[in-house]
């Protein structure tokens, strides 16, 4: 049975030059991985800021790869892990003393509603889709958006609701989800009373309003009220 082979183990067999390829191959994956994870949002990382997220998956991968690969000099796993920590070290220290690097790293918070009418521009984005706004509003103990005066999305996917006080006006219900019940799809003609829109939860009583002012959408419903 051979001995251990430590120059193996600590060092590998690739020439010193190779070092320098890893520094390099190092900062292109994390640059890589840090623009795709901005583009994915808040949400797809849970509660962690993107810069956070990605120092846990680079080290557990080297880290991991260190502990269980034979082929993985074990100086080569160092370098990497002390260049991902120096990264994000840099990075931190950059987001601390400028605004507009945090901006860029880290995202900064959408305003979701307003005036318990949800924001054309949030409706617009790609990036959170209205079934999982009413989610975090259930989460939230919201029954229906007219109970919110102001909601901002935080760049790490966290839903910040304000209240209206009091709860006096009716709005477009969350509840029960519409997966499961979803709320009577109206046109003006069908009814002229007190309508909000389905898509951002504008109210009107306006019977001419055929098309929401806010948003341009023809499908209203009858509003929910749970004043107190």
């Amino acid at each position: 049975m051979s001995g251990i082979d430590w120059q193996a183990m600590l060092i590998g067999d690739e020439p010193p030059i190779f070092l320098l390829e890893i520094v390099i191959r190092t900062f292109i994956i994390y640059a890589y991985t840090l623009a795709l994870l901005r583009w994915l949002g808040g949400r797809a990382i849970g509660q962690l800021s993107t810069v956070e997220f990605l120092l846990v998956i680079a080290l557990g991968s080297a880290v991991g790869d260190a502990m269980f690969y034979p082929d993985v000099p074990l100086l080569h796993a160092i370098l990497v892990i002390t260049l991902v920590v120096l990264a994000n070290k840099g990075i931190d220290v950059i987001m601390a003393r400028t605004r507009t690097m945090q901006i860029i790293f880290d995202g900064k918070p959408q305003e979701a509603i307003r005036d318990g009418v949800i924001c054309r521009t949030f409706i617009e984005r790609d990036s959170f889709s209205t079934a999982e706004l009413f989610q975090k509003l259930r989460e939230k103990g919201v029954r229906h958006v007219g109970e919110v005066e102001h909601a901002y999305m935080e760049s790490d996917g966290v839903l910040t609701v304000f209240r209206r006080e009091p709860n006096d006006r009716p709005g477009l219900p969350v509840m029960p989800p519409w997966e499961v019940e979803a709320p009577v799809s109206l046109r003006r003609k069908d009814d002229a009373g007190t309508l909000v829109c389905r898509r951002c939860g504008h109210l009107s009583d306006d019977a001419s309003e055929d098309h929401c002012s806010r948003c341009g959408h023809d499908h209203w419903t009858q509003p929910l009220r749970t004043g107190k």
